[in-house]
C-alpha cells in the first residue's frame, strides 16, 4: 500500500518569476514597480489582489488601469509551471485572462483558439503547443487552484 501512494504526484505549486522575466513589463515599469517594493510576480499578485489595489497602484505608477491589470493577469497565467513566463502572454492573447479560465477551457477548444492565433499573427502552424502541451496547462492550472503562495 504504501509503495502505491508514492505513484500519486505531489501537489504542482505555483511559480513565482522575477518581474524582469514578465513579457510586457519596460524597464522603465520594473523600476516604477521595484520603487513600490514589487520585484516577483507574486509581490505584484499580491499587491494588487483586487478591483480597488489595483486601481490604487496605477495611480501610484501614475499609469492607465489596463496596464496594471494586463501585468496582474499574465503574472497570475505565469503561476503555471508549464506555462511560465514563456506562454502566459500567447495565453492572454488567446483571450485566456487567469488561472482560473485556464483552468476551465477544454483542452481542445483553446489549441483551436492558440492555432487560430499563430496562423493569423505568423501564418505559421508549425510554432502552435501541440494538445498534449495545452492539457498539460489545464491540468497544472487545476491543480494549483487551491494553492496559496
Amino acid at each position: 500500500m504504501f509503495r502505491e501512494l508514492n505513484h500519486y504526484p505531489s501537489a504542482i505549486q505555483p511559480r513565482d518569476w522575477p518581474l524582469a522575466q514578465l513579457p510586457g513589463l519596460s524597464h522603465d515599469n520594473q523600476s516604477q514597480l521595484l520603487e513600490c517594493g514589487i520585484t516577483t510576480t507574486r509581490q505584484l499578485i499580491e499587491k494588487a489582489n483586487t478591483p480597488a489595489t489595483r486601481q490604487a497602484l496605477a495611480g501610484e505608477l501614475q499609469i492607465h488601469i489596463q496596464y496594471v491589470n494586463k501585468w496582474v493577469a499574465l503574472a497570475d497565467l505565469a503561476r503555471v509551471p508549464s506555462v511560465g513566463c514563456q506562454y502566459c502572454g500567447l495565453l492572454l492573447h488567446a483571450g485566456v485572462c487567469s488561472v482560473t479560465h485556464l483552468a476551465e477551457i477544454p483542452p481542445h477548444r483553446l489549441h483551436q483558439q492558440i492555432l487560430r492565433l499563430h496562423v493569423a499573427t505568423m501564418q505559421r502552424r508549425d510554432l502552435c503547443p501541440s494538445v498534449e502541451q495545452v492539457s498539460l496547462w489545464i491540468r497544472q492550472a487545476r491543480s494549483i487552484l487551491d494553492f496559496r503562495f
